[in-house]
């Protein structure tokens, strides 16, 4: 039988904007940045996606968890998003490999999320004023709500990847193929380390804080830096990483929070963006072939533009075209290079795949 939600839940804005919802039938009070993703598919990617910890998700698509979920389409062990805000939450599934519902693995996970919110409205009001702290809960006294929303600290200066990174070193795929690969994991997708597994790399997994060294002793044919969440600048153990990487010139390859960590070990800044990209069908144009490409984005930082164009060792290969973004780049004399968004999408588009292949393409076997 379909479970009918009727509980009253509040979405609170740390301006005092409220938006009113329903429960989906799990109580308690989730806290987080609010922001938006405008992917029409792929829900389950994105709620178990590292990057999106410490953030409420509000979903753009009207209907959510109509095919259910699938053990295969995880990104991460568990749900990384902090609570969910959504128009129509469907209790029932009509995809016939689902392992379950969508309600079921939220009630596994204890998972708080709200419907029958104005989600139109509510990502209208969020573009306009831009990415800001909010609390979601069943419970509706706003006083008490406002205690708990004034304590969440602001995503600028928030050193998340600990939080998600592996505990220990862990290695994935064939121990006899032709690349070796060390993966510095700041919240690293399982499909990125599926794409460099699927094109004969043996890939080690290394915590946040992993050294230089610890991670040379691998004996690696190219490093890795991954996504994930909060601000980059706060990851000095990781720009030491890429530094060291950088300076003996070992191929190097960084995606969205990895980018940046390669932007700041060059002394170039990055800043939080109003409300960030977030989707799957944002358009980025490689300026090297002059293809356009649609990509799969996650992202509140990006690095400065104007910085990298005054930076002699560096050249521009990306631009996001809806707002001129720097979307990627490379080092002129290094064997190094990144982008903003996800060539592994998942969810998205394959447009970018071809950037693994580059990265295998600067790899000399040992």
């Amino acid at each position: 039988m379909k479970y009918v939600n009727k509980k009253k839940a509040i979405l609170l804005l740390n301006d005092g904007t409220i938006f009113e919802g329903k429960s989906i039938g799990i109580e308690g009070t989730a806290v987080g940045e609010i922001c938006f993703n405008t992917g029409m598919t792929g829900y389950q990617e994105i709620f178990t996606d590292p990057s999106y910890f410490g953030q409420l998700m509000v979903a753009t698509n009207a209907h959510l968890g109509n095919y259910g979920v699938n053990k295969n389409e995880q990104e991460s062990d568990s749900i990384k998003i902090s609570g969910l805000v959504c128009k129509n939450f469907s209790f029932e599934y009509s995809r016939e490999n689902s392992d379950t519902s969508l309600f079921e693995y939220f009630k596994r996970q204890n998972f708080v999320a709200i419907s029958d919110v104005d989600t139109r409205a509510l990502v209208r009001y969020i573009r306009d004023k831009g990415a800001m702290n909010a609390i979601i809960s069943t419970e509706t006294d706003l006083d008490i709500l406002q205690k708990k929303l004034d304590e969440v600290p602001s995503m600028e200066g928030l050193e998340l990847a600990s939080k998600v990174s592996t505990k220990k070193a862990y290695t994935v795929g064939n121990e006899n193929a032709t690349y070796k690969i060390a993966a510095l994991d700041i919240g690293i997708k399982q499909n990125i380390i599926n794409n460099l597994v699927s094109r004969d790399c043996f890939v080690k997994v290394f915590p946040y804080n992993t050294t230089f060294k610890e991670m040379s002793a691998f004996n690696p044919d190219g490093y890795f830096l991954s996504n994930g969440p909060g601000d980059p600048t706060p990851l000095t153990d990781a720009q030491n990483v890429a530094k060291e990487i950088i300076e003996r010139d070992l191929p190097l390859f960084g995606i969205c929070l990895g980018h940046q960590v390669i932007a700041l070990a060059n002394g170039i800044k990055t800043y939080k963006m109003h409300n960030g990209h977030r989707g799957i069908n944002h358009p980025v144009k490689n300026l090297i072939t002059g293809k356009g490409e649609i990509t799969s984005q996650n992202h509140g930082f990006v690095v400065d533009k104007k910085e990298v164009e005054q930076n002699e060792a560096f050249e521009i290969t990306h631009e996001h075209l809806n707002d001129q973004t720097l979307a990627g780049m490379r080092m002129k004399d290094k064997n190094c290079f990144s982008v903003q968004y996800h060539p592994e999408a998942s969810p998205g588009p394959h447009d970018s795949s071809y950037l693994f292949d580059q990265f295998i393409s600067n790899l000399s076997p040992s």
